[in-house]
């Protein structure tokens, strides 16, 4: 039995806290300057994708690094065991952070691939053993707070990586940030086999019961399939939800489903009830990862471009010292009409195309010049908007917070708001009165929704884009949508752990990521939606309206689901 730290949690805990927090300090630095990394000028360092490139991109990454985990899931369950398929996994995702430090197209979407195989193999097994670690009769009520600790380790890890980020890519470049992830998450398969000798003994393979299909079946009608819908969907003619890339991913993901779907109804009647509830409950969170995880892309455009980032004297220097301050400079084009400055432009971009590019000190010329061309242009984008008295004299330059440090905000809130949720909830349950875990995600959703609100009122600060945003309204919808994040997200974790039939614990963990990944590609899909509706206060109504309408929909159920974890005693 594992010993209890002096809190009463299992001090296995801690080490599955600390390998997830530099984990997911790997996973946010790669993904916080993602988007940004696709829109730079190639020549720049970046892959000089448009911006439908790149969300399609973004959605479609984000769909398939939480897609495999019903993959990873089930080997573990089966075959490899949960400590074993996270090993592989962290090496995969460290080999995979190093590979975007190489600036190819090919090693690009090679690594893309590393990382989104090597999630499958990590995310959902190391979130199982948490549920593992408090299967004990005396530990089974501190569950919800043990996942909640959890996923405070993963917000110190991705508060921590986007300084990072700034700080690696303003002074070296964009792959030396990527560099850092791949280090972090070597780090943290340091730290997980530093701490194998508190897990091992959760970690069991559960063997194949009698009438359970066979692993290599359920390969071949899920896996194969999948990729055989989803080469249809890909050559489909015509785009029925706006890209090759979306049908090829949404219509691949059916056979998946229908598997989940087989398996609540074929099911023993007890398990058949649980494994219904959790998919009702796997349905109504897709929305929110839909709304969520826009963070990495149309928030990051409101950071870039509407938001005001102007660091005050004293920052400023202090940031300008340790090159972590981005610039802004007034060159003389930059405040000229829209004719002249596209006019400099296009002559600065055909001499930069007729620059010899041979040798490698003629590589680091065009590469600078492209640099300039690409300051030019950012410049003037963030002074378009911005207050006259605030723009500097010509030749003078600004000083600003960089775009990649507001992917921050949200892990700050977790690991501030945490210990207050944790508190507020076991509060509750010494009185008696704790919600049950489904009740819990349905107060995170309606909050979720709320924080959509309150990026309404954002643009309406902005007079209609004519105007910069305060960097506060970025800080309110972050702690808004935090509070419903602590609420649902490790709340779906749980959930799963408590309800799920013990012999596929993981592969329900699996499916839980599999209603994540489908929201994350829905927050691409909504994300591209950005560039097409012309009033912004639409944009954000609409994810309010489709969380609120999920909200809705798990109310209703509530009653049934309460009485599903009453039937397993987990209520």
């Amino acid at each position: 039995m594992e010993n209890k730290s002096q809190n009463g949690h299992p001090k296995g805990l801690w080490y599955l806290f600390g390998t997830e927090m530099w984990e997911r300090f790997g996973y946010y630095l790669m993904l916080g300057i993602f988007s940004l990394y696709m829109v730079d000028g190639w020549n720049n360092g970046g892959m000089g994708f448009d911006a439908a490139k790149k969300s399609d991109i973004y959605g479609t990454y984000l769909g398939l690094v939480y897609l495999t985990p019903f993959i990873g899931g089930l080997l573990a369950d089966r075959i490899l065991g949960y400590r074993r398929s996270i090993v592989m996994g962290g090496l995969m995702m460290s080999a995979g952070y190093f590979m975007l430090s190489l600036h190819t197209v090919p090693s690009f979407y090679l690594a893309l691939f590393l990382i989104i195989l090597g999630n499958g193999f990590f995310k959902p097994n190391i979130s199982t053993l948490v549920g593992n670690l408090y299967s004990s009769d005396d530990m089974k009520d501190k569950k919800d707070a043990g996942y909640n600790i959890f996923y405070m380790g993963i917000n110190i890890g991705a508060f921590i990586c986007n300084f990072v980020a700034a700080f690696m890519r303003i002074n070296y470049g964009w792959g030396y940030a990527f560099a850092a992830a791949g280090v972090g998450m070597l780090v943290g398969v340091v730290i997980f086999l530093l701490g194998t000798k508190h897990i091992k003994h959760v970690d069991v393979v559960k063997p194949v019961e009698k009438g359970d299909m066979p692993t290599v079946k359920i390969l071949g009608l899920t896996v194969v399939p999948m990729f055989v819908f989803g080469v249809i969907g890909y050559l489909i003619p015509g785009n029925f939800l706006g890209s090759d890339t979306n049908d090829a991913f949404i219509i691949g993901c059916l056979p998946v489903i229908a598997f989940f779907i087989y398996l609540a109804f074929t099911a023993e009647a007890k398990e058949s009830r649980a494994i219904k509830a959790l998919l009702a409950v796997f349905t109504c969170v897709i929305l929110f990862f839909a709304i969520f995880h826009q963070n990495g892309d149309a928030l990051t455009v409101w950071a870039e471009d509407h938001t005001n980032r102007n660091m005050s004297e004293g920052v400023a220097n202090t940031a300008n010292k340790i090159g972590m301050a981005q610039v802004v400079v007034n060159n003389d084009i930059v405040s000229s009409d829209d004719k002249s400055f596209k006019a400099t432009i296009d002559s600065l971009r055909g001499v930069e195309e007729k620059m010899p590019a041979v040798s490698k000190e003629e590589l680091k010329a065009k590469a600078k010049y492209s640099e300039h061309i690409s300051q030019l242009e950012k410049s003037r984008k963030y002074f378009e908007t911005l207050p006259k008295d605030q723009i500097p004299a010509k030749g003078k330059d600004l000083k600003l917070y960089s775009t990649e440090l507001y992917q921050s905000i949200n892990p700050f809130w977790v690991v501030v708001l945490t210990p207050v949720v944790v508190g507020f909830f076991g509060f509750m349950r010494r009185k008696k009165k704790e919600p049950s875990t489904p009740t819990k995600i349905a107060i995170g959703l309606i909050i979720t929704a709320l924080s959509a609100l309150v990026m309404v009122g954002a643009v309406f600060a902005t007079n209609g884009l004519s105007a910069k945003a305060g960097s506060l309204w970025l800080f309110a919808s972050y702690g808004v949508i935090t509070i419903g994040e602590l609420c649902l997200s490790p709340m779906g974790l749980s959930l799963v752990s408590k309800l799920s039939p013990p012999r596929i614990t993981a592969l329900m963990m699996g499916g839980f990521f599999l209603a994540i990944s489908v929201g994350n590609k829905l927050s691409g899909m909504l994300s591209s939606l950005w560039e097409t509706i012309p009033e912004k206060q639409n944009f954000f109504l609409l994810n309010f309206g489709l969380v609120l309408a999920a909200a809705v929909v798990l109310i209703l159920m509530l009653k049934w689901l309460n009485k599903v974890m009453r039937e397993n005693n987990v209520i």
